[in-house]
């Protein structure tokens, strides 16, 4: 059962690659909080990344916080084990949290299925948008709609996004057996 438009986004504390844990309250000042669930192996995810890390630098000083986890099982996908991800962060030069959910307890709790998958929450820490990124996740040139973009604008001037739910494009999360 997805995580319903308007349902309060659900407590996570986890350990980033910085070696510290961030918690959902450690971002109660950020305007809006954009929760990616992520990977390293997963070419959607590494099609959308630059995009992802641009978002976040233009949207920063305004308030916008992304926050990305990785909840697939390193045992089904090594590539996404901890030291890897540590690895994909400093060479891609991350400007946000990436966090590993190793109990799989948050993506559970998002009902998370996919990577990239964007849940993103008001100040209020209310669902207002789910789904995609954009619409191309290989050409970047060629988005014609640029779903989490116009769902921050739409957030920002106090309105809802429009659309406020897309399908999520991407590898499906490698489940624990």
């Amino acid at each position: 059962m997805a995580l319903a438009l308007g349902a309060p986004a659900p407590d996570f504390a986890l350990i980033g690659v910085d070696g510290q844990q961030h918690a959902l309250a450690d971002f109660a000042d950020a305007a809006v909080l954009v929760v990616i669930f992520s990977c390293n192996h997963c070419p959607y995810v590494q099609a959308w990344e630059d995009r992802m890390i641009a978002i976040q630098a233009e949207y920063a000083p305004r308030g916008i916080q992304f926050v990305a986890i990785n909840a697939n099982d390193a045992v089904k996908q090594p590539a996404d084990n901890f030291d890897a991800m540590r690895e994909r962060a400093a060479r891609k030069q991350f400007n946000f949290p990436y966090l590993h959910d190793t109990t799989q307890d948050v993506a559970r709790a998002y009902d998370a299925q996919r990577t990239p998958e964007v849940f993103l929450f008001d100040h209020a820490r209310t669902l207002a948008y789910h789904g995609a990124i954009d619409d191309n996740y290989d050409d970047p040139a060629a988005v014609s709609v640029p779903y989490l973009r116009h769902a921050l604008a739409a957030v920002l001037s106090g309105s809802r996004p429009e659309p406020a739910q897309t399908a999520p494009v991407g590898c499906t999360i490698k489940w624990r057996s």
